[in-house]
């Protein structure tokens, strides 16, 4: 249980790796114990679900434009049948800002392509102080290994 203590060998291995695939046991409560032993770290820390992510760099990253739901039959002479584009702010900007690290957890991070998780990866390595977390199932006990020995595994 040194784990649940400190969380010492899990923040060296983030630190190192930058994205960890993580499987957890289903009962709950390792995300919220890992995600607080994260913050008295000094990381700032974000906790978000992986379905409807979509680029992953450009909805972390970057103020991006997304089109509301098509809502049936609309009038041609205001923007068509494709609705306004509506700017949405990037989720880790305000959190960039600081020098402080951040780290974001990812939940359901098994629907998640291949492609998806590599630009996970690549972003990780090009902005330093960002760590990701991502959620690959459920297991017996709590695990956790690189990305990159992941998807080499698959």
């Amino acid at each position: 249980m040194p784990l649940l203590i400190s969380g010492k060998n899990f923040r060296k291995e983030l630190e190192i790796a930058g994205c960890i695939a993580i499987n957890v046991p289903l009962e709950g409560g390792f995300e919220t114990r890992l995600l607080r032993r994260l913050r008295t770290a000094g990381y700032h820390t974000h906790l978000a679900s992986a379905r409807g992510l979509g680029d992953p760099e450009v909805f972390l990253m970057q103020l991006h434009g997304v089109r509301p739901p098509h809502l049936g039959h609309q009038s041609v002479a205001r923007n068509g049948a494709l609705g306004e584009v509506q700017q949405v702010v990037p989720q880790l900007g305000h959190l960039m800002n600081g020098a402080k690290p951040v780290a974001l957890w990812l939940l359901e991070g098994q629907v998640l392509s291949r492609s998806e998780l590599l630009a996970l990866t690549d972003l990780c390595k090009r902005e330093q102080y960002l760590k990701v977390i991502v959620e690959m199932g459920g297991s017996r006990s709590l695990k956790w290994q690189s990305m990159n020995s992941f998807l080499n595994n698959q």
